[in-house]
């Protein structure tokens, strides 16, 4: 019998609520089907209809489904994830033993040894700004910066740390990086690296390197799609 805390039973309960609460169920099952790594043709085969079908439910030209034919379909995108390792519920695992809601730490990891950060950054396709005191990481978090500044205290901000503030931490949602680089200097100690998503270098506030200097850690930005980063971050290192 599932017990009541499992991540599996959890992460189900969450997925389905999105999808039959969505104002567009379709868009929504399409987010987490391609936040899986799933195709239409895998979670169709998988269920045992046609590919069509699938399509269908997530452009809307089907009904929105019930309460049992969302069941079916998270229970197929879960059944899937397990069969290829169970990746995607292990990390929604590793975000709740943290204390933290999905919607505020996309991605909580650590590494079984330490990383060089150029590796890190390569994984990320981030582009270093400032250079920090450090030259690794042995884990890394993915933070929605709005979420966490606006949710967390201090000492909650301190446990998206995880085990080690020998990490990078990842900020998604930034327009110019201010609030992040500003709650840095408020959280001691600081990790390695910083890495500021959905920005250029030219987006990036102008007193953003020189803050990361005077704190010492590397700041860095990435403009790569978050999808593509998480699941460079699944296979890492």
């Amino acid at each position: 019998m599932t017990e009541p805390d499992d991540p599996r039973e959890q992460l189900a309960e969450r997925i389905a609520g999105e999808i039959t609460l969505s104002d567009d169920p379709g868009a929504t099952l399409r987010k987490w089907r391609t936040d899986f790594g799933v195709s239409q043709t895998d979670l169709a085969d998988h269920l045992d209809v046609s590919s069509s079908v699938v399509s269908d439910y997530e452009s809307g030209r089907r009904a929105s489904p019930g309460i049992g034919v969302v069941a079916r379909i998270v229970s197929g995108l879960l059944d899937i994830d397990e069969r290829r390792g169970g990746d995607r519920i292990r990390q929604y695992a590793r975000v709740l033993s943290a204390g933290f809601e999905s919607d505020i730490v996309n991605d909580l990891r650590e590494y079984p040894t330490r990383v060089a950060l150029d590796r890190f950054y390569d994984a990320v396709g981030a582009t270093e700004l400032a250079a920090g005191d450090h030259d690794h990481v042995t884990g890394h978090t993915v933070i929605d910066s709005i979420e966490a500044i606006t949710r967390l205290s201090s000492e909650e901000f301190y446990r998206l740390y995880g085990q080690s503030t020998s990490r990078a931490l990842m900020f998604t949602n930034v327009t110019r990086g201010e609030s992040p680089l500003v709650a840095m200097r408020v959280v001691n100690p600081t990790p390695n690296a910083v890495v500021l998503h959905g920005l250029d270098r030219g987006d990036l506030w102008e007193h953003a390197p020189k803050l990361a200097q005077l704190d010492g850690f590397s700041l860095a930005v990435t403009n790569e799609p978050i999808g593509d980063v998480l699941e460079a971050l699944r296979e890492f290192p």
